[in-house]
């Protein structure tokens, strides 16, 4: 397993995950452009995690 791959697509996650989270609060000031870049880079970021392991992905 990648630890490097795993860390980066966690640290990925987690931060678009928080920025999504305060797109969805009533008085955040969050673009609706930085939701939709917070939402490929969760998916970047799972795709780091996914794939990172030895053999084929599933």
């Amino acid at each position: 397993m990648d630890t490097t791959k795993v860390a980066v697509g966690a640290v990925l996650i987690a931060i678009s995950s928080v920025i999504l989270l305060a797109t969805g609060s009533l008085d955040s000031g969050v673009p609706a452009i930085l939701a939709g870049v917070a939402a490929i880079a969760m998916a970047a970021g799972s795709l780091l995690v996914g794939t990172s392991g030895e053999g084929r992905a599933v």
